[in-house]
Order: C-alpha cells, then sequence, then structure tokens
C-alpha cells in the first residue's frame, strides 16, 4: 500500500477547527484539496502530518500555530489617519478591506480599531497566533512520474 511522502501528490477531504472545536473550513461538499507534499501549498503542520498516511485513512492533526499561519506579528498592524479613507468605506471593527503595497501587491486587511482621527488595520492572517486541528481524510496519493516509471506500473 502506497504511504505518503515528501513530493506526492495528495487528494484530501478535510475539516478545520479551532482548538475550541470551531470549524473555518472545510471540503465538505466539494472536490477534495489536490496540492503536492513538501511543496509549500498548504501549511508546514499539514505537509508533515500527511507524510506515512495511506489512502482511506483518517487522522486528527494538531497543528501548532508555529507550524500554521505563525505567531501574530505587531508590525503588520498599520494605524492610518482617518482622512485618509474615502468616506464610503465602512470602518467596522472586523469588515475586511484591501490595501495596495508600494510593490503593486494587493494585502487583505483587517479592521480592528476606529477612532475619532485614527483607523488601525491588521494585515495578519486571520489564523495567526492560534493552534488549528484538521480532521483529514486521505482519498488518493500520486508518486511523482520518475518514480512510477522506475516502480513499474505506476499504480502502487
Amino acid at each position: 500500500m502506497t504511504e505518503v511522502k515528501n513530493g506526492d501528490t495528495v487528494r484530501i477531504h478535510y475539516t478545520g477547527k479551532l482548538t475550541d472545536g470551531t470549524v473555518f473550513d472545510s471540503s465538505e461538499g466539494r472536490d477534495p484539496l489536490e496540492f503536492t507534499v513538501g511543496a509549500g501549498q498548504v501549511i508546514a503542520g499539514m505537509d508533515a502530518g500527511l507524510e506515512g498516511m495511506a489512502v482511506g485513512e483518517i487522522k486528527t492533526l494538531n497543528i501548532p500555530c508555529a507550524e500554521a499561519y505563525g505567531p501574530i506579528n505587531p508590525a503588520a498592524r498599520q494605524e492610518i489617519p482617518r482622512e485618509g479613507i474615502p468616506a464610503d468605506i465602512p470602518l467596522d471593527l472586523g469588515t475586511q478591506l484591501q490595501m495596495q503595497s508600494p510593490e503593486g501587491h494587493v494585502l487583505p486587511v483587517t479592521v480592528v480599531e476606529v477612532s475619532e482621527e485614527t483607523v488601525t488595520l491588521d494585515a495578519n492572517h486571520f489564523l495567526a497566533g492560534k493552534d488549528l486541528v484538521f480532521d483529514i481524510e486521505l482519498v488518493s496519493v500520486n508518486a511523482p512520474a520518475a518514480e512510477k516509471e522506475e516502480g513499474g506500473c505506476g499504480c502502487c
């Protein structure tokens, strides 16, 4: 039976939760998530947690924030003058906005504080600083093409 290793393309069903059980994402009702293990396409803790799994196996991964979206970065919060924001932009706490970096990259931010003079925007990922729990079901594993050629049929 094929076990997942670095470089394999896998398909998984998953449910992502906070440690208090709050679900923040799930593949339920959608196609499985497909990615290459070790390629940095998912958080590091998921890459590491999948290695050694076999098709059909179900596993719970407890992923510390350092292996997920990292700790909260205070430098990712920016206080800007309120008059610099157009009047038609909603500034309710929790509102998601987009800023543009000097290099032209679009950066999602969240309104986290509002006063009469300033607005504080937070560019941290909404899961930064949080330990995560993923319930995973491994649907399929495909080894890289070079390994299939070496192994013959490529079915296992």
